[in-house]
């Protein structure tokens, strides 16, 4: 039987009747474009994510751009980042004009630290932009610290992270903006692109919502230059749904990930990493293994997916291969040669679970 990365259709189904039913109620008011349900999936985002404000927008990449946009990051400034994510997070960057400083990851947590931050913060740096990769919260509190005390904007990427904690806090709701990926395999995924981005502050919230709509906040009167990214209203319909399944999602993906980690706790590869003030939501289940090809061709003949996020880090990639010459991130480069992902969502099952790792297991008792 094939098993997937994510099976959406399952969770479609699920949801499938008030979903549609919503729809075409949409339809036939034909108010499609910052309309109610998108207004009210902002209100109802934001009393989840225990923020101000919540803007909607067209994608994760656009919400970390414009989230970068309205906290005056601008040309030649720095923005440290991750270089083992998706392009996205420093395409942002690019996008405003600042260059993305790369800094290497923890090798528990796939994360960079304040640690490695401090180390390289100069007078041209403006903001961090941690990654709460694969679900697991980056060490948002010493990384706030540590912006408060040199007066940077700490912006976080929640492009994989909605509905995780950290200390009871969720995650996006302790920088000065984040931005959210509603992509469709993502926890709470859309029917097609989508985003969010959130902010404790007034002023920053205004300037976004002029942003996202052509640099207006009186319509055809336009105050900045501004772009084409709305959250349009058939999204926010799916989005609406879901997200009042977030946390039974959540839980699900948690006790996908919990049972991997017991069934091959054994055997010799590395299984992903809690600690004990982040709650991971594991938008990813990534593993460490010295013997990564094996393992997935194995998996490859059996139908089951598995996947490597991500082969090549950012500052090996060709777009950035020549500025970053002579930039070493050596745990960045050892996990992105051992990492691949397991299949993992809310229906998956425990039958499915053990019949992957029997296959495994297989290769790495032989």
């Amino acid at each position: 039987m094939m098993i997937p990365m994510v099976d959406l259709q399952a969770q479609y189904i699920d949801i499938k009747d008030e979903i549609e039913q919503s729809m075409t109620e949409t339809i036939n008011k034909c108010s499609f474009i910052l309309g109610p349900n998108v207004h009210a999936f902002e209100k109802e985002a934001a009393d989840y994510l225990g923020v101000k404000h919540a803007i909607g927008c067209a994608s994760g990449t656009d919400a970390l751009h414009l989230a970068l946009k309205a906290e005056g990051i601008s040309k030649d400034d720095e923005v440290i980042t991750s270089a083992f994510t998706f392009i996205a997070t420093a395409e942002a960057i690019c996008y405003v004009g600042a260059k993305p400083v790369f800094v290497d990851i923890d090798k528990q947590t796939f994360n960079i630290t304040a640690e490695n931050i401090e180390k390289a913060i100069t007078p041209k740096t403006k903001a961090v932009m941690p990654v709460h990769l694969f679900g697991q919260p980056a060490e948002l509190f010493k990384i706030k610290t540590l912006c408060d005390k040199h007066n940077l904007k700490l912006i976080e990427d929640c492009a994989q992270s909605f509905g995780a904690r950290i200390d009871k806090k969720q995650t996006g709701s302790i920088g000065h903006a984040s931005g959210y990926s509603f992509f469709p395999s993502k926890n709470l995924g859309a029917f097609g692109d989508g985003g969010l981005v959130v902010t404790n502050s007034d002023d920053t919230a205004k300037m976004l919502k002029m942003l996202r709509n052509h640099g207006s906040d009186v319509r055809y009167y336009h105050d900045v230059i501004g772009y084409n990214s709305r959250l349009d209203e058939i999204q926010a319909v799916v989005l609406r749904a879901k997200l009042k399944r977030i946390d039974q999602y959540n839980q699900s993906r948690r006790h996908v990930a919990h049972l991997y980690s017991e069934l091959m706790a054994d055997l010799p590869l590395t299984t992903p990493y809690e600690d004990e003030v982040g709650e991971h939501v594991y938008h990813q289940y990534t593993l460490l293994c010295d013997r990564r090809d094996e393992v997935m061709q194995a998996l490859q003949d059996k139908q089951i997916a598995c996947a490597v996020y991500y082969p090549v880090p950012l500052h090996q990639q060709n777009v950035f291969k020549e500025e970053c010459a002579e930039l070493s991130l050596p745990v960045t480069e050892l996990v992105a040669e051992k990492c691949f992902s397991l299949p993992i969502c809310p229906s998956l099952s425990d039958e499915s679970i053990k019949e992957i790792v029997a296959v495994i297991r297989k290769v790495l008792t032989k």
